[in-house]
């Protein structure tokens, strides 16, 4: 099921046959550094199954693949899923490391906006970043976010970034 595009973009809901490509991703240490930690191969398996569950839990909202449109290369993974004890949306994204640099943190960023505020209605949708994570800040203050809120999740210091829908009057 495709959730929204973009001009070079395809993020769709994840299938059976996507965890290669989701392990790739959440094996890299790199990739996953201002993320969570890295899992166990079970232990990324037991997520898989729990984010494909989750979609018939939370309809609208979840991790999903992002995939080249012109060869349907997988390039990373874009979230739109609550915040932990909150009642704030967050969206959030992972590229493979052979896709830095490339845009395609911005672009799935500007089109995970115009998915959350046109087919989700939202008013707000947050960012949450660590504090030495420049560039995904960068990526939020492009598209709109403002510096919001510090607070600490399990010891970790995070920076919360908010976007409001514009109004019309």
């Amino acid at each position: 099921m495709i959730i929204f595009e973009t001009e070079r973009l395809l993020v769709r809901a994840y299938t059976a046959d996507d965890f290669e490509d989701f392990y790739r991703l959440n094996s890299d240490e790199e990739v996953m550094r201002y993320i969570r930690p890295v899992k166990s191969r079970k232990d990324t398996h037991n997520f898989f199954q729990k984010i494909l569950t989750d979609y018939d839990a939370l309809p609208g909202l979840g991790r999903w693949g992002m995939y080249l449109k012109a060869s349907g290369e997988f390039v990373g993974s874009f979230a739109v899923i609550p915040i932990e004890h909150s009642n704030k949306i967050q969206l959030g994204y992972g590229l493979l490391k052979e896709n830095w640099g490339k845009g395609y943190a911005s672009e799935s960023t500007e089109g995970g906006i115009g998915y959350a505020f046109t087919k989700l209605g939202l008013e707000e949708i947050a960012g949450v970043t660590f504090p030495e994570n420049i560039a995904s800040q960068k990526v939020l203050l492009k598209n709109g976010f403002v510096l919001y809120d510090t607070f600490f999740e399990d010891d970790q210091e995070m920076h919360l970034y908010m976007l409001r829908r514009k109004t019309d009057h």
